[in-house]
């Protein structure tokens, strides 16, 4: 840890420092990615994650802030107020960093130690579905990868129908309430059939039934059906080398979110540092699963459906809830933002 302290205190990251919505400011600064994981090899890029106290004017006055991005050095720094609202969907890539050990935070305020203690206010069964939903999205971009020259295009673009399917019920679900209140309605459903294309024997349709829809919601959903396919499609170059190193990652990460989900609803805690299951991740992410042809072996399928098993037995067993206790993180949320705007309790 001292080598990321020492990083943090280079000339790079001056940002943390001068920067008036970070400095003192800052509730939590830790490893990310690879580091935070303990997955990290020679070539893992450092990325720092951290949570920031809104300023004053962001919550009574006219200012807007969510996130604090410097590319240079891959650290991303959360506000407050839109940690929540990702700590209340469970979301896997920024509810990790209240799942770091102590050693890999390199700033932890009191406040932000409190909100390491509060984690289990914001866990429910909405992470089965988001945990679930990236590691399918993490299973799909493998298979898709895999059959992209060896199978069928009626089965490749079966793989792509279902990243999209995953898109429309995630949008459709974190959505919903706000499309009723704005008095608009929309059904999007999509199916595969014969094509017209000379080049394809399939294809995959969309029907839609729109009623008072708004518009930039629609152009929303549009964009992100369009990234899915954008992301296929930038899978038809193969650099052999490249690609098995980031398939191997995908292979990797899948693994680790089911670990993480049952974790989280069977222990009902968040662990990001795979200590005990650090033998089987670094293991895919070797490559000892991929075969010479480049597809993964029997025992790899199997160990996900163990995971899948493991996790699906641990549902059955929880007592997580379904939803946030929203009147706990509300009191919660007023004692962190009181201090932030009073500087007092």
């Amino acid at each position: 840890m001292d080598y990321f302290q020492e990083l943090l205190r280079s000339e790079s990251y001056d940002f943390i420092r001068t920067n008036e919505r970070l400095g003192e400011r800052i509730m939590l600064l830790g490893l990310g990615g690879s580091h935070a994981y303990g997955t990290a090899n020679e070539n893992s890029d450092v990325d720092f994650r951290g949570i920031t106290l809104n300023l004053p004017s962001d919550l009574i006055g006219l200012t807007k802030f969510e996130q604090y991005v410097d590319d240079g050095t891959d650290t991303v720094i959360y506000s407050f107020n839109k940690m929540v609202k990702l700590l209340l969907e469970c979301n896997p890539n920024t509810c990790e960093i209240l799942g770091l050990e102590d050693d890999q935070y390199l700033i932890r305020s009191p406040l932000g130690q409190e909100l390491r203690e509060n984690a289990g206010l914001f866990l429910s069964m909405r992470a089965v579905r988001s945990f679930g939903r990236y590691a399918n999205d993490q299973l799909r971009r493998l298979q898709n990868a895999l059959a992209r020259d060896s199978l069928p295009q009626p089965d490749r673009e079966r793989h792509i129908m279902n990243s999209v399917k995953c898109v429309i019920e995630d949008f459709n679900r974190k959505n919903g309430d706000e499309v009723k209140s704005l008095a608009g309605t929309g059904d999007f459903r999509i199916s595969l059939d014969s094509s017209a294309n000379p080049e394809m024997e399939t294809e995959i349709f969309m029907d839609a039934v729109l009623s008072h829809y708004p518009l930039r919601r629609f152009a929303d959903l549009s964009g992100q059906v369009r990234a899915v396919l954008r992301e296929y499609d930038r899978l038809g170059a193969r650099n052999k080398k490249k690609d098995d190193n980031h398939l191997n990652k995908h292979a990797m990460h899948l693994v680790r979110l089911l670990m993480m989900a049952r974790d989280i609803v069977e222990k009902r805690r968040i662990i990001t540092r795979r200590t005990e299951d650090l033998s089987v991740l670094l293991s895919i992410r070797r490559g000892d699963f991929m075969l010479e042809d480049g597809t993964y072996s029997r025992d790899f399928y199997a160990l996900v459906d163990e995971y899948e098993r493991k996790l699906d037995e641990a549902i059955r067993h929880t007592s997580l809830p379904e939803e946030p206790d929203m009147a706990a993180v509300g009191r919660f949320v007023e004692r962190v933002n009181l201090y932030a705007v009073t500087g007092r309790f």
